[in-house]
């Protein structure tokens, strides 16, 4: 803040209050409170998978069978000289049978388990998979069983079709935080000064009626009224909405 400069990450050991560079380092697992079991780096490079150049197809799954929670890390595959003929056959193949494979790849010194696919623009892609240990069950959140009525479903579904695309197109979407970054460094390089608006207060889940909110969509969307149900029906239940969406991916044990 005094001088502008960039800064380094340093390691302050807890005991002696000392900086602490990274040859003097020992890697180790605390497998209860303040206990650990430490490694050399030999022995850690011993327990790394090796790097191979190739990624080893065990199975072909129907397209759809891998649930999108358990994607990570994307990458693009393209053909090794003289690799354009299988490299085709695969992709074509797989788009023939509507089927992806599943596979082995090492890289970094860990194995992981990935998905080839062709890519909507005419490639090979390489999902990265999490494990299954690595997602939580959905059965943790303890959702309630919850009865829909047929009139609730039927507004739902016009909702739904109101909206209804039969692409998905990235272009239309743009990252409105990444346009105001961007916009407020164009004004402080210009020499202009930053107003930022206040922040508006967060409150807790807010209760809503269920059908208003549908009838009030549909009616945004159409410029019509949907009529009220017939007066011998009850009213809609009133649910609570979630402020925040629950983790995925579980935590990873700390080095």
């Amino acid at each position: 803040k005094a001088c502008g400069s960039r800064l380094k990450q340093q390691y302050i050991c807890i005991k002696e209050q000392v900086v602490v560079e990274r040859e003097d380092m020992d890697k180790g697992y605390e497998f209860t409170h303040e206990q650990y079991v430490v490694f050399t780096a030999e022995e850690l490079k011993a327990l790394q998978e090796k790097g191979t150049h190739t990624v080893d197809i065990v199975a072909f799954v129907p397209a759809g069978s891998i649930d999108p929670i358990y994607y990570d890390k994307a990458y693009y595959l393209a053909p090794d000289k003289r690799g354009d003929r299988p490299y085709k056959l695969l992709l074509e193949g797989m788009k023939k049978t509507n089927r992806c494979a599943l596979a082995r790849w090492a890289w970094r010194g860990k194995s992981y388990t990935v998905q080839v696919r062709p890519s909507s623009d005419g490639g090979l892609v390489l999902q990265q998979l999490l494990y299954g240990d690595e997602v939580r069950s959905m059965k943790e959140l303890g959702i309630p069983e919850t009865e829909v009525k047929p009139s609730e479903l039927e507004l739902a579904i016009m909702l739904i079709e109101q909206s209804a695309q039969d692409t998905f197109d990235p272009a239309q979407y743009e990252d409105e935080e990444k346009k105001r970054i961007e916009a407020a460094i164009d004004q402080k390089i210009a020499g202009k000064e930053v107003t930022v608006s206040e922040e508006p207060e967060m409150g807790g889940g807010k209760v809503i009626d269920l059908m208003e909110a549908l009838r009030a969509s549909l009616a945004k969307k159409t410029g019509t009224t949907v009529a009220d149900e017939p007066k011998t029906r009850k009213t809609a239940k009133r649910v609570t909405t979630a402020t925040e969406p629950a983790p995925v991916r579980k935590t990873r044990a700390k080095k």
